[in-house]
């Protein structure tokens, strides 16, 4: 199967995706975000949470730091 044949069969799913503001590669980061909405539950600190994740994933502080906001926002409105 090529590319386009993939993106061809699910276009209207990406389409979708994209008009509420998911980025292709956010499918890579829900492990990541289920662990920090689990360490925050056990009352972690955030600089705890995202020094433990930033080593287990091998991402910079930074890309975690994004990441949890990313996918803590509300989709955009009127497309859902």
């Amino acid at each position: 199967m090529t590319i386009y044949e993939i993106l061809s069969f699910n276009k209207e799913l990406l389409r979708r995706l994209a008009c509420v503001g998911v980025k292709t590669d956010d499918f890579r980061y829900v492990d990541l975000f289920e662990d920090y909405s689990r360490m925050r539950k056990a009352g972690n600190k955030m600089t705890y949470i995202v020094a433990v994740l930033s080593d287990k994933y091998a991402v910079s502080e930074r890309k975690v730091y994004n990441v949890i906001r990313h996918l803590s926002e509300e989709c955009k409105s009127g497309a859902v």
